[in-house]
């Protein structure tokens, strides 16, 4: 989930005019007068609007039919057509849960979610939650949720199914690399808070930093956290970016500020063939720069998480440790449209300070040390053992 804040494009004049030929559809199929809509170029609505008279005069129970809901079924089967699993239409109640996820508090089991080969997968559940306790991980396909069939589900669809009030329970039938046959996870619900990172002091002079997300206070968060480390023992740091699916690029940004010199690169946004690419340099204090630095990344380090983590590894030669990263390496634009509702648009793909691709590859470790599930349930961490045996030896 990686997305910018810029502003939100609003256009008036388009959605009155659709919203004005919408309604004189319906009339038209409400009063069974054949109406041809005139569209520049080749697009021809009156598909649609023939559609929709025959539905308006043939269903057999038309007080189903919700002109909103057709209009927003629409629009998500547009962005369906394009086969992007990033670009969206979130209707207003999916938008609030989207805002609530990236402030930080909802209700559900903890899980981030998203389209990875055509299948539904656990990009990671996030520390301490429902569903992290359960015992979901990174690259589980989820097939049913509840009775439901998911594996054709968008992550929308999919999040409205798994999302629901405190003390309830969901079924989630999942599948893992490993397995001969797919197994059931009951999770109850709770209030999930998530805070966007923690620290502490370890071995006497090494700073453990674990993000886990790219949240809207995560700048002013490490800040007051970056603070105190620069007053306490510590000469080194760890950044776990272990199961982060990501946030504002703009965090990422400010992150990679604390540990770049001004100017240089923390990533590069590219809209394809012929298109200017545009560069996002690192404007903050570098207070962190001489810092020795490696960096924790697992399958569930996505979006942001990879961002931050390229940026660190092309400037600084930083090494990354644990397995390869997701590979959420697209630019989505949120675009608010009128009730509440708002696109989330696909626009462009991140690269490395070195231009390569995310998406779709992710990011290798330079140390691979995978683990096993043993090591989970005697509470071991291999990781983060080899990152401090790593960080103790460097000046």
């Amino acid at each position: 989930m990686l997305i910018t804040k810029r502003k939100a494009v609003y256009s008036f004049i388009l959605v009155l005019a659709f919203v004005l030929v919408f309604g004189a559809g319906i009339w038209v199929g409400v009063n069974k007068i054949a109406y041809y809509v005139p569209q520049p170029g080749t697009i021809d609505f009156s598909l649609f609007w023939d559609a929709y008279s025959k539905l308006s005069q043939n269903f057999i129970d038309p007080s189903k039919i919700d002109n909103q809901k057709v209009v927003y079924g629409a629009i998500e089967g547009m962005t369906k057509s394009l086969g992007d699993p990033y670009t969206d239409f979130f209707d207003p109640n999916q938008a609030q849960r989207f805002q609530q996820d990236l402030s930080g508090s909802f209700d559900g089991i903890g899980v981030e979610i998203g389209i990875k080969k055509e299948m539904l997968t656990v990009v990671a559940p996030l520390s301490g939650t429902p569903g992290e306790k359960a015992g979901l991980k990174s690259g589980d396909l989820i097939l049913k949720i509840d009775s439901k069939d998911a594996t054709s589900m968008t992550t929308e669809e999919a999040v409205t199914l798994i999302r629901g009030k405190k003390g309830t329970i969901v079924t989630l039938n999942i599948f893992r690399e490993g397995w001969t046959s797919a197994k059931d996870f009951k999770i109850t619900r709770d209030t999930i808070v998530v805070p966007t990172m923690k620290w502490e002091i370890k071995d006497s002079n090494i700073a453990y930093i674990r993000f886990n997300e790219f949240g809207e206070t995560l700048p002013a968060d490490f800040k007051t956290a970056a603070l105190k480390i620069l007053q306490s023992p510590a000469k080194k740091i760890i950044l776990d970016l272990r199961g982060n699916p990501g946030g504002y690029l703009e965090a990422a940004q400010n992150i990679a500020g604390w540990f770049l010199k001004q100017g240089q690169t923390v990533t590069i946004e590219d809209f394809g063939k012929g298109k200017t690419q545009q560069i996002y340099k690192a404007e903050g204090n570098a207070e962190l720069a001489n810092y020795p630095v490696v960096i924790l990344i697992d399958q569930g380090s996505a979006s942001a998480s990879e961002i931050l983590a390229g940026a660190l590894r092309d400037n600084r030669n930083i090494k990354l440790i644990g397995t390869k990263s997701f590979g959420k390496g697209s630019v989505q634009e949120v675009t608010n449209l009128r009730g509440g509702s708002f696109l989330k648009i696909t626009i462009a793909k991140w690269l490395t300070p070195k231009g390569d691709s995310i998406s779709e590859i992710g990011l290798e470790p330079d140390v691979k040390v995978e683990i096993s599930d043993k090591d989970i349930e005697d509470k071991k961490d291999p990781q983060l053992d080899k990152a401090l045996e790593l960080i103790n030896g460097m000046k």
